[in-house]
């Protein structure tokens, strides 16, 4: 690794010399993880490169493979994985100035990777009438580049399913890191070989991605004295047909009395809560649905409520902002990411409930899945030990509850514990040295791991 070479060839780019900048665009969320923070906490880029066009993301490339230096791209930072982390040192390149929205047309829009989501939201808002189908909680601040790397569903997903299910990405232009940088367009089948891949096998510098029509939705929460008639609730208004949602997410008592604090002096310790996004023409069909369950109140709507002070906007108690809020009040919480998938997914959810609260409170999002409502969890966990996290981790596979592992770094441990052989496959035409986000990919790395312990990737940059 030439470090000076590759920082002279590209000394003419927008190029980071404060190294407390350089070290705060080195870090993501990984500290949500106790167990990350202990093993990545002194990861730190050796410089940070900006690059304001796809021209300049080449040049990048290109230099960083000449002179065999890591690049770790990034947008945000507001991943939860370690994934923007520059486990091997090298460069950082940050898309934060490639925001442009190039394209906007009934029912897609093209843009750049580094526009924010609230900026592509507003954009397509103002220009005609449209939104974007679904993002993360971190919408104010995360990027649409790094929720298409990173990210796999969110506000949204309740009515439209995650990020990879066909039809959710329209098209992604992605650069690969070789001696001379190739552009390719992909489609379809191959949209799965760079969607939700941290940049392990290619950087997309151009984004379409479809719209939906934008509605000044109301949001609301409700409350619920038993948490499993809430999540029933939940379930039964995302199948209702004719009433269309953005969200609906449901949080196990006492989650809203000890972690939301403008919620708090609305909700008892013993009230579940279920927030809440509907259109506004759906509000008959919510108002006559929620009639129907007289065990459920409706404490709070945007549109019209006495609270002196308000909430703000109810996703963002939602997805991972939960256990933001929670980690603000205590900072031993942790989480899970949990798949409770249909048909077991009550059962499922009840018998972890059963088991472990209040150890492990629930926090359910709805989302679809082959047509079918069911929840993912990111379950609020009282950490106390590593091993007891793996025993809780093991408690859910057991009873065929699959986890998603926030506190693995790579690809394979943080998804389905198993290769995919069409990214691999990829990293292997697209970045041949390997320079791309390396140690995320285990089966680039070590082909025969058997997912038994932790990976360890090992040339991960040292702590002093």
């Amino acid at each position: 690794m030439n470090l000076d070479a590759a920082k002279a060839a590209l000394a003419h780019l927008d190029i980071e010399q404060s190294e407390a900048a350089i070290r705060a665009k080195s870090r993501d969320f990984f500290w949500y993880s106790p167990v990350l923070k202990d093993r990545l906490d002194h990861v730190e880029a050796d410089f940070v490169v900006s690059p304001k066009s796809e021209a300049e993301v080449i040049e990048v490339l290109k230099a960083c493979y000449e002179h065999d230096v890591p690049v770790t791209t990034r947008g945000a930072g507001t991943g939860n994985y370690g994934q923007a982390m520059p486990l091997a040192g090298g460069c950082v390149m940050h898309l934060r100035h490639m925001t442009a929205v190039k394209k906007i047309a009934p029912g897609r829009v093209i843009c750049e990777p580094g526009i924010l989501l609230k900026d592509l939201d507003a954009a397509t808002k103002d220009h005609s009438g449209q939104e974007i189908r679904m993002f993360s909680s971190t919408w104010a601040t995360a990027t649409i580049g790094g929720f298409i790397a990173g990210g796999s569903g969110g506000v949204g997903s309740c009515t439209w399913g995650s990020l990879r299910d066909l039809g959710n990405i329209i098209r992604l232009r992605v650069v690969t890191m070789e001696a001379e940088p190739r552009i390719l367009e992909f489609r379809g089948e191959e949209l799965a070989r760079v969607s939700h891949a941290y940049g392990t096998n290619g950087i997309i510098t151009e984004i379409e991605i479809p719209l939906a029509p934008a509605y000044d939705w109301v949001e609301m929460f409700v409350t619920s004295k038993d948490f499993m008639a809430a999540t029933r609730f939940a379930e039964g208004l995302a199948n209702l047909d004719g009433v269309l949602i953005k969200l609906a997410t449901v949080f196990e008592a006492p989650i809203a009395k000890a972690y939301f604090a403008r919620v708090a002096p609305h909700v008892d310790e013993g009230d579940s809560l279920v927030g809440l996004m509907v259109a506004p023409h759906s509000m008959d069909g919510f108002l006559t649905f929620l009639g129907r369950h007289p065990d459920l109140t409706l404490i709070y709507r945007n549109d019209d409520h006495d609270w002196a002070r308000g909430p703000g906007a109810v996703f963002e108690y939602g997805w991972n902002h939960t256990t933001l809020r929670a980690l603000k009040v205590d900072p031993s919480i942790t989480y899970l990411q949990v798949r409770y998938g249909f048909p077991q997914h009550l059962d499922l959810i009840e018998k972890m409930r059963d088991a472990l609260s209040p150890e492990v409170l629930q926090h359910l999002e709805v989302l679809r899945e082959n047509g079918k409502v069911m929840f993912a969890g990111l379950s609020l966990v009282n950490f106390t030990t590593e091993d007891r996290l793996d025993e809780i981790v093991k408690m859910h596979e057991d009873a065929g509850a699959m986890i998603f592992n926030p506190h693995r770094y790579t690809l394979e441990e943080g998804g389905r514990q198993a290769v995919d052989d069409r990214q691999l496959a990829f990293k292997r035409e697209a970045d041949p040295k390997g320079l791309l986000n390396p140690g995320k990919m285990i089966a680039w790395d070590d082909p025969d791991f058997g997912f038994e312990t932790m990976y360890a990737y090992p040339k991960m940059q040292a702590a002093e």
